[in-house]
């Protein structure tokens, strides 16, 4: 196709960004400390926004805020102080749900693109038209379409609306995102944030009169977690979701790692490449949604009910970072900060921003007074070690560590 179709990376917060934008994101998103969806990620302050621009812009990345809470009174108040600052600050778009918070990005922040959230449940084309005509250059689609429904809607949709959907990640139960049952449950309000998860809960009966007694909900001891989604992964399927007309897939996760970010994000960007170019992708790359935390993986609603998956709410984990690259000559020989400890002998992987994964052994370390070193075990610790090749900053070191 012509259009290049965006990646648009999550970035909870400055490292995140980082890692996002090394490992080929086209765009990210991220929040201030208000009206965002993710109100545990991080998030960025006025300060750190202001960075955050200026640093996406530095490598040609757009930068698109979420705004996509449900705001009460007081919260609506506040908003056309933050818009006007987001207009000045050059953010690219800003991402709404309500329709209030619409018409204050149009009168407060006009040169901000308006993008209307998966919150406002958009699942057809009349729905996506109605946006348009309100102002919004683009939609982030309901997660609950089939890719059938997509390339519908896209048909009778304006030319002129672009159209995003998520290709990778975690799926709420509410799979909208409208849910009551964190509210309900544990006062936390998941249309404003600070969602509990409490689909995630291992979940029994309780009889009226059996006070204290629980009686699992399943066929054996271990309880069912009847609420519990799969995570979504489309990484096999981007010339479909390129053919459906899509202009920005969307990877979730901003209360994700910067692990998570980085490593996802270089899979989907040369499985795109790959696609552009009508070849198959490296099953390298392909390999690397395996490698970071994850719940067993479906294809969505693309191709029908992806079905639950109710054994347990644990993620598979069988990697774990142990440093990130600082700087690195053209030898190889690089500075290195510390995430997890390790040890002289163990067996690591090294992967990079466009460096696809190397096995290798641990050689010899120094400390930042270049005594010997056996094992660093400070977090944060700045320490040197010969890699099997020359790598840009940000890349990883992890080891295989089975629930790390």
């Amino acid at each position: 196709m012509s259009k290049r179709i965006e990646l648009l990376s999550p970035a909870g917060d400055m490292e995140r960004l980082k890692m996002s934008l090394a490992y080929g994101a086209d765009a990210v998103y991220l929040a201030g400390t208000d009206f965002g969806m993710r109100a545990f990620a991080g998030n960025f302050t006025p300060e750190e926004l202001k960075q955050a621009v200026a640093l996406c812009h530095s490598h040609g990345a757009a930068v698109h805020v979420t705004c996509n809470t449900m705001p009460r009174n007081e919260e609506v108040a506040r908003l056309p102080e933050w818009l006007e600052y987001l207009q000045a600050l050059g953010v690219d778009a800003a991402i709404v749900a309500d329709v209030g918070v619409l018409s204050l990005l149009k009168r407060y922040a006009p040169r901000v693109k308006a993008h209307i959230s998966t919150q406002a449940s958009i699942s057809n084309y009349q729905s996506a038209a109605a946006w348009y005509d309100l102002g919004a250059s683009r939609v982030i689609l309901a997660r609950e379409l089939s890719l059938e429904e997509i390339a519908q809607l896209r048909a009778k949709a304006p030319r002129e609306l672009e159209i995003e959907a998520f290709v990778h990640g975690a799926m709420c139960v509410s799979y909208s995102g409208r849910c009551l049952l964190s509210n309900y449950m544990t006062g936390r309000d998941a249309n404003r944030g600070a969602c509990a998860q409490p689909c995630r809960y291992k979940y029994a009966l309780v009889e009226e009169k059996r006070p204290g007694e629980y009686f699992p909900i399943g066929e054996d001891e271990g309880g069912a977690f009847i609420l519990n989604s799969r995570d979504m992964c489309m990484i096999d399927h981007i010339p479909e979701l390129m053919a459906a007309g899509l202009d920005s897939l969307k990877i979730e996760g901003r209360a994700k790692s910067a692990y998570y970010a980085a490593i996802v994000t270089a899979a989907y960007r040369h499985a795109i490449d790959a696609a552009a170019e009508g070849v198959p992708p490296d099953p390298v790359w392909r390999a690397e949604v395996e490698k970071v935390s994850h719940r067993p993986y479906s294809t969505g609603f693309y191709f029908g009910q992806p079905g639950q998956y109710t054994g347990d709410a644990r993620y598979i984990r069988e990697w774990q970072v142990v440093a990130v690259v600082t700087s690195c000559d053209s030898e190889g020989n690089a500075l290195l900060s510390l995430r997890n400890k390790f040890s002289q002998g163990d067996a690591l992987e090294l992967v990079g921003p466009d460096v696809a994964a190397v096995p290798f052994t641990a050689g010899e370390m120094t400390d930042g007074d270049g005594l010997p070193l056996t094992q660093p075990r400070t977090p944060q610790m700045a320490f040197h070690m010969k890699l099997p090749r020359p790598v840009p900053p940000l890349s990883i070191l992890r080891a295989c560590r089975e629930n790390s």
